[in-house]
């Protein structure tokens, strides 16, 4: 296993409740992995969604907002500040009790404990249609950033090193930690654009569409903890070609499936006719 720094490991048995629900400062998937998976979604939405997007994106698209609450961590408020970071990852103690996690009917922000009550509290605000412009806004712009973060393997990993953040590595002899490997550094070695890389993994298969779509936001969560899990066990460190030919295909599978599952759920809110299982999620497990 991966094994912290003694001083930081000395911090992290003792302070392992406080980092569960500290922010986490990480930038899932950089601005070009949350880019890829808002562009790929894009593909995919119905006529219907994109003209019920259109003003509460104001000419912007899914790709442009996808970084908004990134870039808003940046701000003085005290939401930005002090409560937005719990939004962005969860740490799942016990992958069998998942169902403690799902709250669906989350009705206000100041409720938000993790990743999964600011997709659903996103999804509900975008529902009601009661919510004003700017709730709306706020809403679309954090759900697909969050449904990208889920996609992340490390959002969804161990709260004692912070998601990978305490782990240093180094990628291609440079000092990092395996946190931002995931982030940023394995997308930015393809030497990809957002839009070059989203059409070089977009796909147009059914089958892989139905399979990406027969799932649920937690369901997602627990694939990142799963994935999360192995990388752990491997224990690297001195990381190279041989890591980026084996963990490649998972970074680019993942980035399909935020952006497919993504558009499945805008689709199914703003799409009274999309068809469950190819253009949005299913509302209910059968």
């Amino acid at each position: 296993m991966f094994k912290l720094p003694t001083t930081v490991k000395t911090l992290a048995l003792s302070l392992t409740m406080l980092t569960a629900v500290s922010s986490n400062n990480a930038v899932a998937w950089g601005q070009n992995g949350h880019r890829v998976i808002g562009e790929i979604a894009q593909m995919h939405l119905t006529e219907a969604t994109q003209l019920a997007l259109q003003p509460i994106l104001d000419g912007e698209s899914l790709a442009q907002v996808s970084t908004w609450p990134d870039e808003m961590r940046s701000s003085p408020e005290h939401f930005w500040r002090k409560e937005s970071g719990k939004w962005h990852y969860i740490n799942i103690k016990d992958a069998k009790k998942m169902h403690q996690y799902v709250n669906t009917s989350i009705d206000s922000k100041d409720k938000v404990a993790h990743i999964l009550d600011g997709i659903y509290f996103s999804i509900n605000v975008l529902k009601n249609n009661e919510s004003s412009l700017e709730e709306q806004q706020f809403a679309l712009k954090f759900l697909v950033h969050l449904v990208g973060d889920g996609h992340q393997p490390f959002h969804a990993g161990r709260s004692e090193d912070r998601g990978g953040n305490l782990i240093k590595v180094s990628f291609f002899g440079k000092e990092t930690n395996l946190h931002s490997t995931w982030d940023t550094h394995l997308v930015e070695n393809e030497n990809l654009s957002f839009k070059e890389f989203a059409d070089f993994i977009k796909t147009s298969n059914k089958k892989t569409i139905k399979s990406y779509l027969n799932s649920q936001p937690a369901d997602w969560l627990l694939e990142s903890n799963k994935i999360s899990a192995r990388i752990y066990e491997q224990n690297e460190t001195e990381l190279s070609y041989g890591y980026v030919y084996k963990q490649m295909p998972i970074v680019k599978k993942r980035l399909s499936q935020g952006g497919i599952r993504l558009a499945g759920l805008l689709n199914q809110i703003f799409d009274k006719n999309a068809k469950p299982l190819t253009e949005a999620l299913i509302k209910k497990r059968g």
